[in-house]
């Protein structure tokens, strides 16, 4: 019995053809939107390997790159950046002091992770136990601390979300002095009284790195410490976890990843954060703040460093500083502002201050005057040469992330407006009366 044999399509050469084109141009379409819309999330061409990320002048806040950089994720121990805040901060009001001897308690003395192995009962100074958090990372020196600022490592913690929020700090949330996760805490010292983990995004460990760099400068003194021996007993000094620093270019082992002028700030790794970093590096009078989150690898890779450094060359490479506002000098359009009882009925103004911001090389900043107020219509004599008498607010696009900004500066009074004698009143005010009336006439007709 004949069978019907199976039909094969067999395109032609000219179907062939058209099909390979077919083909080639989606290829094409492919690769050029998928192109387009990396450049729509990475402008700056940065592609990197990293969860979240900022940089940020640390002048002026502000900020000259960003990738989703208001998303809270584990900070690891880049939280300890909080508790380096707050011991400063107590030292400072006099709440501790560097050379104050402390005894360790229980809590630090069963901490896990990075750690100096404190013992119960040990003595060590507020300053010994700073060096140990800042330069190694110990999670026992850090609770130790903690519990000398606040009594409680809760209490503590309490401490640290009320700072936050005083800062200016919208995403984060601690629930210690470490970063360590809750499951990784003694069980008997985890908090009952705050819920969930510790959480922070990449533009709160920048506000918080730019604060502490603003208010305690001293802190890039231990920051930077490359070595340090805990004990005369201890065989092996604590190594800073932070391979940027510009001194490691002596060291064979990490000097690829040492980079010109990084001399802090704070590194952080769990299973959960990822490699996480805030690094810091003054050059040539500029100093750049960066943050790297959730960098894929092992701590000993050095990835996030290297992931900084693509930040820390944009910055530099790219940016330079201009004042694009200039201090003690006329808003034109706006010279001078109207004076009751004054000698002059006009006082000639300046600004108090410039305003300086990071701008792409080669490029200019022109602001623009939308509004200006005096602090009382009309001023009234006396006035002090030097003193506030109002303001200008100036807007402008953002060099960076070319968003619409403003920024208001003081006025004040370029010379002095003496009070006008009763007789200059007196006749300036029958002038005054007199064009009133003349003016009132004129307009009947």
């Amino acid at each position: 019995m004949n069978r019907p044999q199976p039909f094969f399509f067999r395109p032609t050469r000219s179907i062939t053809r058209f099909l390979a084109i077919v083909t080639l141009i989606s290829f094409l379409s492919l690769a050029l939107f998928s192109g387009a819309a990396r450049a729509e999330t990475d402008p700056a061409g940065l592609q990197l390997s990293a969860r979240s990320a900022i940089l940020m002048d640390a002048e002026s806040g502000q900020v000259l790159y960003e990738k989703d950089a208001d998303t809270a994720y584990a900070p690891a121990s880049m939280a300890k950046m909080m508790t380096e805040y707050l011991v400063f901060k107590a030292v400072e009001e006099g709440k501790l002091s560097w050379d104050q001897q402390i005894t360790v308690t229980e809590n630090a003395s069963k901490q896990v992770g990075s750690r100096i192995f404190l013992a119960v009962g040990d003595k060590h100074t507020v300053e010994q136990l700073y060096i140990a958090m800042a330069v190694g990372s110990a999670n026992d020196a850090t609770v130790q601390l903690a519990e000398a600022v606040a009594g409680s490592e809760e209490a503590f913690a309490k401490l640290m979300n009320e700072t936050a929020k005083e800062l200016g700090m919208t995403h984060s949330h601690f629930i210690n002095a470490t970063g360590l996760d809750r499951a990784d805490m003694p069980e008997e010292f985890r908090p009952t009284s705050i819920e969930g983990e510790t959480v922070m995004s990449a533009r709160d460990a920048a506000t918080l790195a730019y604060h502490i760099i603003k208010e305690d400068p001293k802190f890039l003194e231990y920051s930077k410490i490359q070595t340090y021996k805990f004990r005369e007993r201890d065989k092996d000094p604590i190594v800073n976890w932070n391979w940027m620093l510009e001194s490691n270019k002596n060291v064979p082992s990490l000097r690829k990843f040492a980079y010109d002028g990084v001399d802090g700030l704070k590194t952080g790794h769990t299973s959960t954060a990822g490699n996480c970093f805030t690094g810091t590096a003054l050059r040539n009078g500029t100093r750049l703040i960066a943050v790297v989150m959730g960098v894929d690898g092992s701590t000993n890779d050095g990835k996030r460093f290297l992931e900084t450094a693509k930040l820390f060359d944009y910055g530099f490479n790219n940016f330079e500083k201009k004042t694009i506002i200039e201090a003690k000098k006329a808003v034109p359009g706006h010279e001078t502002l109207p004076v009751k009882k004054g000698v002059r009925k006009k006082l000639e103004v300046v600004t108090a201050s410039d305003l300086t911001v990071m701008v792409k090389k080669g490029e200019k900043i022109e602001p623009t005057v939308a509004e200006v107020k005096s602090v009382q219509d009309p001023l009234v004599a006396p006035i002090k040469q030097g003193d506030k008498v109002g303001t200008v607010t100036y807007t402008y696009k953002d060099p960076a992330t070319q968003k619409d900004k403003s920024v208001t500066i003081d006025l004040v009074a370029a010379e002095d407006a003496k009070k006008a004698s009763w007789w200059r009143l007196l006749f300036r005010g029958i002038g005054e009366f007199f064009a009133g009336l003349f003016k009132g006439i004129v307009n009947l007709f």
